[in-house]
């Protein structure tokens, strides 16, 4: 593995990671929204990460040498999805949402949940950003040597 592929690799955690907080953020803000554009309340959303590929090259590498330390590519986020868990109940006669029992349908986001995610996607991101240094500062010692 080159430097430059760790590098690619770190980088991708880090896109997919921000990622990940935007959505995780975004959950959180609508935690009290009763109704979107559909009518609907806001539905938690989720990311599906993926293996990304190697380069083309790297795989015709690694087919030809039999190894397969060349192929992976690092992270890419494959979709957004929602969270079909059911919507809270909450009984609030007095909100304009509510049906003719008082009962209005709250978001399925549980905000302890939200920021127990945020937590290990801040963790995610701070080990590729040390793994990041960790190969910049090789590279480095690397380049000291050739002096």
């Amino acid at each position: 593995m080159s430097f430059l592929n760790a590098f690619s690799i770190s980088s991708s955690a880090l896109t997919a990671q921000r990622l990940r907080m935007d959505i995780i953020s975004q959950n959180i803000a609508n935690v009290n929204t009763t109704r979107t554009e559909d009518g609907t309340p806001y539905r938690r959303k989720t990311l599906v990460f993926q293996e990304r590929e190697g380069t083309p090259f790297a795989q015709y590498l690694s087919r030809a040498s039999k190894e397969r330390y060349l192929s992976g590519g690092g992270v890419r986020v494959s979709a957004i999805v929602e969270d079909p868990s059911p919507f809270r109940e909450v009984y609030d006669p007095g909100h304009p949402d509510a049906d003719e029992n008082g009962i209005v349908q709250m978001p399925n986001v549980d905000v302890i949940t939200e920021m127990v995610n945020m937590i290990s996607a801040t963790r995610a991101y701070e080990a590729n950003v040390t793994a990041m240094n960790a190969s910049k500062s090789m590279a480095s010692k690397a380049l000291e040597i050739g002096r």
